[in-house]
């Protein structure tokens, strides 16, 4: 058994957790990021688009950049419905981590690949890595990077259950493209069908809730695909499947004493689109800065300036659209009347207040001061 310390150990070294050791790195802090995979952004779990803005804040990240894209191009029920500006890239999602991971490697944070973060035991945390070897850190501030189903969460007390399944295909697109596409439809209940292409491939996938006695999603993805094949969008067959976990919920809270929550662990997702590499890295930049002040401060209240700062940026567009997840799912028999009200690229979505009809409630959650 190793000990050791550092000022902050951050579990998970997925987009959220490396721009969080980045940025508390590059303020001084003694950083140990934490990895149970083998080798960072493997497997990919990851439509793999970004906003072109991204690259701004990650210009390391630019080599990872396979296409650039233009727009998000929208189906209800299979028929075009309009084409919304989104200037964008898609990714190599492995590569934009190890990038991004080393990065925060040369501003001085450890990493640990093959390691898992077993237990807490009051201000120490045993990790276990690849071999059997035990390591055992105290650090004066916890991350937890680790996705949606965060063992750092689970710890703090603050786990989200408000989550939905993804299935995803890498096929050969047929034809150049260079837009996203999004494909509403009753089938997909409160979430969608997508295909973004990636120079000459494409990532053709599925998320959505699903209902008693409705399509399971990988049956869901088996019929998008043949339809996208009869229609001589793809060809066969699958180079590989891809399966994760959606956060549809911000967390309440996504700080706990010394523990903090960032990414999918603190549901930072948009909870209609699934969105998440932007947010990740914002708020973990946000995160490594308030991370190293309590930590060199000595003061993890600190960590509440942290909460602070990323719901003001984000905390109205987050609950908007959770607003729109529930009218959608307590609604989704009702596609055609809502279903415009519920999706980004339309402008109902973006109405301050939804119509009130017989059996159906006012939305209420739209507030917020950066309300998207």
């Amino acid at each position: 058994m190793t000990r050791a310390g550092c000022d902050i150990l951050v579990v998970g070294a997925g987009p959220a957790g490396t721009a969080t050791a980045l940025a508390a790195a590059q303020a001084g802090a003694r950083v140990t990021v934490v990895d149970r995979r083998r080798a960072i952004g493997v497997p990919v779990q990851c439509a793999e688009y970004i906003p072109a803005m991204l690259l701004r804040d990650v210009p390391a990240c630019g080599p990872a950049v396979v296409q650039a894209v233009r727009a998000m191009r929208t189906f209800v029920r299979d028929e075009p419905a309009g084409e919304l500006d989104a200037p964008g890239c898609v990714v190599d999602r492995d590569r934009f981590d190890q990038l991004l991971a080393a990065a925060a490697e040369r501003a001085g944070a450890s990493l640990l690949t093959g390691t898992a973060a077993r237990r807490l035991e009051g201000d120490t945390v045993v990790l276990k890595r690849r071999g059997g070897t035990t390591l055992v850190l105290r650090p004066r501030v916890i991350v937890g990077a680790d996705g949606p189903r965060s063992t750092v969460g689970r710890w703090a007390g603050l786990v989200n259950r408000r989550l939905v399944p993804a299935v995803q295909a890498r096929v050969r697109l047929l034809q150049p493209l260079d837009v996203t596409e999004v494909y509403l439809h009753p089938d997909y209940p409160a979430g969608y069908a997508w295909l973004f292409p990636k120079q000459g491939m494409a990532n053709a996938g599925v998320g959505f809730a699903p209902v008693p006695g409705g399509p399971r999603p990988t049956a869901a993805l088996a019929a998008f695909l043949a339809t996208l094949e009869r229609r001589g969008r793809i060809a066969g067959p699958v180079a590989a499947y891809q399966a994760g976990w959606i956060p549809v919920a911000p967390l309440a809270d996504s700080v706990r004493g010394n523990l903090l929550l960032v990414g999918d662990a603190a549901g930072q997702t948009h909870p209609v689109t699934g969105a998440g590499i932007f947010n990740a890295v914002t708020c973990g930049a946000m995160a490594g800065r308030w991370a190293a002040r309590a930590a060199l401060g000595d003061d993890v209240s600190l960590l509440r300036r942290y909460d602070e700062e990323w719901r003001d940026l984000l905390g109205g567009t987050l609950a908007r659209a959770a607003a729109r997840r529930r009218r959608m799912e307590a609604h989704w028999g009702r596609f055609d009347d809502i279903i415009r009200s519920c999706w980004v690229a339309f402008e109902e979505y973006h109405r301050p207040t939804l119509p009130s009809k017989a059996g159906e409630g006012r939305d209420e959650g739209a507030g917020g001061r950066h309300a998207g």
